[in-house]
């Protein structure tokens, strides 16, 4: 299957066409995370010209597919994204046994943004990290500015405001017009964020959605061992972290995106 363009971007051309994998009904991005990280800079320095929409790129994992298959507002949600990435090694094992065009490789965002700071270093493109609590979110960014100390932030901003104050947040952004805006505020409340404000943040290069991206990189919650995480079994060890909070989510979510993934993948 071939996304056409993106949805957004289709009418100025900007986006070479993109091959997908459908998983689980949703059509994932069949694209590699070095592949991703030069596209997110080449969109993000074209979009400093003219007054496009943001790129929108979000991510899918178990959870996602299970919640897009009972929620159809959410499935809405993530439909509407330029581009979904598989955000969970179980998806790219199963994509071998049950879709045509198996995907090349999981593109975690814990792993996406440090492959995009890399390349929007060398081309001077700048971050917006928005979400999480306040200490995290600093931290976050101090943790990446000593990593990539060319790097630009255009500025930040926790995940703690009110509907209220989601309109100076907002307008604060579009003011300050990063190349690249990375929200973790969690699903669905990023994804609801995001397409409730593209019209709002025309002039920012791409937007991606990030979950909990800052509490991995400000080091408050710790990445399973790389062998975990090549089996697929990274959502084992978050459980071994976070037993009270997780345990139930995957109990109910795991089986659910296995009945999706094999009844509407191809």
């Amino acid at each position: 299957m071939i996304l056409p363009e993106a949805k957004h971007w289709r009418q100025s051309g900007s986006t070479r066409a993109q091959a997908t994998t459908v998983l689980g009904g949703l059509p994932i991005a069949n694209i590699g995370m070095r592949e991703t990280a030069e596209q997110f800079v080449e969109i993000a320095l074209a979009a400093r010209t003219g007054n496009r929409l943001p790129y929108y790129s979000t991510s899918a994992n178990g959870q996602v597919i299970a919640m897009a298959a009972k929620d159809p507002d959410f499935r809405k949600l993530l439909l509407s994204a330029d581009q979904i990435h598989a955000d969970g090694m179980p998806m790219v094992l199963l994509s071998r046994h049950v879709a045509r065009n198996a995907l090349r490789e999981r593109v975690a965002t814990t792993d996406l943004v440090h492959a995009t700071a890399g390349a929007a270093e060398r081309a001077g493109v700048s971050f917006y990290f928005l979400g999480a609590h306040e200490e995290v979110n600093k931290l976050a960014v101090e943790r990446m500015q000593a990593l990539y100390p060319d790097l630009k932030f255009a500025g930040r901003g926790n995940g703690y405001f009110s509907p209220e104050e989601e309109k100076a947040v907002v307008e604060e952004i579009s003011r300050l017009k990063p190349d690249i805006l990375w929200v973790g505020l969690g699903v669905p409340r990023e994804q609801d964020f995001v397409v409730r404000n593209l019209e709002n943040l025309r002039g920012v290069g791409v937007i991606k959605t990030s979950g909990g991206l800052f509490d991995f990189l400000s080091g408050k919650n710790s990445r399973a061992p790389q062998w975990m995480q090549k089996c697929g079994l990274e959502w084992l060890y978050r459980i071994m972290l976070e037993p009270r909070r997780l345990t139930r989510r995957y109990l109910f979510t795991n089986p659910v995106a296995l009945r999706e993934i094999l009844r509407n993948s191809k």
